[in-house]
Order: structure tokens, then C-alpha cells, then sequence
């Protein structure tokens, strides 16, 4: 496995980092709407909705990052990935607004904030098996023929992409629930330790899951993972995803509050390292690599530019709306 630096690369690691960060910042929030029904109405609700108000909206940048430079940078991926994947991305932007207005509007009136609060854990449990089925679509392989997707309207639908959707509904749950163990205190915080380790077992039996069905889906996979010499490179994830893993266990005993969020989020990366592994150079397995992909040259450099002076501007204000808000939610709000 071979990696060329050259301006297409360059944007695939762009793109990719974009989704890391949409997964990274908007995951947690994800996370906590999924497992709100299972804190109290009331003080525990309110915590744990505070924890992610005033820094939820900026999250969803990076998904405009993301999908907004898939478009630029690789309109034929963009082309050939979203019409395989259509409904499932329109249920998941859905789910994403029910999600947002539910932040809104649950402060409104009290006699509306039970329904309020289901849409919030409706909206994002529906995103988040959205964004983790549209993964396990894109693994299992699409259909193409030409420059243009050839499969059917539920190609999507398989036992592999629910499985790799409940992969990332559990992922999403750990990373809201460690949040909420490093930004909350008293009843929520404790219920948020309990809720910790349940969701890091669900979260690395599904991830073990996935991980063994995926070599078997297509030969590149299985090459990757199985044969010399990118064994030797390929088996280091799993390794020290063993030993994240086993840190993050150890940390939720020992009570913990900042390391065990990002200890969850070092598997996260580690596992954007396996499907790396996986995937490189195709963005459509089997089919379409990173440079048949490409926009012309002249528009990756004209995009770059502007890429230049923005990123660092969003990296910035977000940033520093973390720091403003780096204290703990207590009772009362931010201290």
C-alpha cells in the first residue's frame, strides 16, 4: 500500500479529517441525545442538555466540511456514493433537524418539553444509525457502472450496513456518556460512569463484530489485513485498540473524568486508521479511486486557497468557544 503526496492526497486527508472532527464534535452530542430517556426528568436532563448547548450547532461544520468538499474536490465519488445512499441521507438530515429544534424549543414551554425531549433522542438515534449504515454501504461495495451507480434504490439495506449502524450508535453513546463524565457532577455525572461502561462493552463487541466481517467482503480487504508485509502495519490497530480499550476500562473504575472521553475518542481515530487501512487508495471500494475521482487540478488549487484561510479560522472559533465553556455544568449552569 503505497501513498502518493500530491494535491489529490492532500484533499483526501482534508476531507477525511473534516469527518473525524463532524465525528469527534458532533458525535458526543449525538451521543447524549441517545441515551437521554435513561437520565431523570428534570436536573439530570437539563445537566446533560447544558453540557452540549452552547457548542452543538458549530459541530455540524465540519459535516458542511465534509460533504461540501467531497462535492468540490471529488465530484464523481460525490455522484456515484450519494445516489446509493439517498434515502438514508435524507432520514439522517431529518433526524439532524428534529435534533436541532428540540434544542430550541424544549426550554419554550414545560407542558411541550416531554415530546421535545423524545424528538431530541429520536432525532439523533436516527442520525446516528444513518451515518453508520452510509459506512457500512460504502464498505460492503456500489454497484457501478460507467461513472454512474447501477445498483437500486435499497442496496444500502443489509445485515452488514445495520450492524456497522448500531456500531456507531453504541460509539456515539460512549463518547456522549464519557462527556458527560467529564462535564457534569453529582447524580448525572454517576449515572453517566454506569452508562460508560455499558456502552464501551456494547461499543467494542459491535466494533469487534465489524471488524471481523469485513476483511470477507471484498478481496482488497482480506490482502490488507492477511497478507505480508502490510500485516505488520495492519495489526498494530487492533492492538492498540486493545490497549485503549483497556485504559478506558481501567480509568471509569478508578473515576476518571477528563481521560476516559478521550480515550474513547483515541478509538475512534484508531479505527478511522483501520478502515484507512481498508479502503486507500478507493473511495469506492473496488471501483473508483481518490485521482479517478478528482476535480481538475486547477480547481483543487483555486478550492485549497480558500480552504487555507477558513480552516484555521473554524479551528480557531471553535476552540475558543471549548475553552469559554470548559467548566463543569452544575446544578445551576457553568461554573
Amino acid at each position: 500500500m503505497s501513498v502518493n503526496i500530491d494535491l489529490t492526497t492532500i484533499w483526501a486527508c482534508i476531507i477525511a479529517f473534516g469527518v473525524f472532527a463532524y465525528v469527534v464534535m458532533d458525535g458526543f452530542d449525538l451521543g447524549i441525545g441517545i441515551l437521554f430517556p435513561t437520565f431523570s426528568p428534570g436536573i439530570e436532563r437539563d445537566q446533560a442538555m447544558n453540557s452540549v448547548a452552547p457548542v452543538w450547532d458549530g459541530n455540524e461544520t465540519w459535516l458542511v466540511l465534509g460533504g461540501g468538499g467531497l462535492f468540490a474536490a471529488f465530484p464523481l465519488a460525490y455522484s456515484v456514493v450519494l445516489p446509493a445512499t439517498y434515502p438514508l441521507i435524507i432520514l439522517m438530515l431529518l433526524g439532524l433537524v428534529f435534533r436541532g429544534v428540540a434544542f430550541e424549543f424544549r426550554w419554550r414551554n414545560p407542558r411541550h418539553r416531554a415530546f421535545w425531549d423524545k424528538a431530541f433522542c429520536g432525532g439523533s438515534l436516527i442520525a446516528a444509525m444513518c451515518q453508520g449504515m452510509v459506512l457500512g454501504a460504502l464498505l460492503q461495495g456500489i454497484d457501478v457502472s460507467g461513472r454512474a451507480y447501477a445498483g437500486g434504490w435499497f442496496d444500502w439495506f443489509t445485515p452488514y450496513t445495520v450492524l456497522t449502524g448500531l456500531g456507531v450508535v453504541a460509539g456515539y453513546a460512549l463518547l456522549g456518556a464519557t462527556w458527560l463524565v467529564w462535564k457534569t457532577e453529582g447524580s448525572c455525572q454517576d449515572h453517566a460512569y454506569r452508562l460508560s461502561f455499558r456502552s464501551a462493552i456494547a461499543t467494542l463487541a459491535l466494533l469487534l463484530a465489524v471488524s471481523i466481517s469485513t476483511p470477507f467482503l471484498e478481496p482488497q480487504y482480506f490482502d490488507r489485513w492477511f497478507t505480508l508485509p502490510g500485516f505488520i502495519f495492519a495489526s498494530q490497530v487492533p492492538l492498540l485498540t486493545l490497549i485503549v480499550a483497556a485504559c478506558l476500562f481501567y480509568g471509569l473504575r478508578k473515576k476518571w473524568e477528563a481521560a476516559p472521553f478521550w480515550l474513547s475518542l483515541g478509538i475512534f481515530l484508531l479505527g478511522m486508521m483501520g478502515l484507512a487501512v481498508s479502503l486507500w487508495p478507493y473511495v469506492v471500494p473496488g471501483e473508483i479511486t481518490i485521482w479517478d475521482a478528482a476535480a481538475p487540478e486547477r480547481s483543487q488549487i483555486f478550492m485549497l486557497v480558500g480552504v487555507a484561510i477558513t480552516m484555521p479560522l473554524i479551528i480557531g472559533y471553535t476552540g475558543w468557544a471549548y475553552w469559554v465553556f470548559r467548566g463543569k455544568v452544575g446544578e445551576d449552569g457553568y461554573h
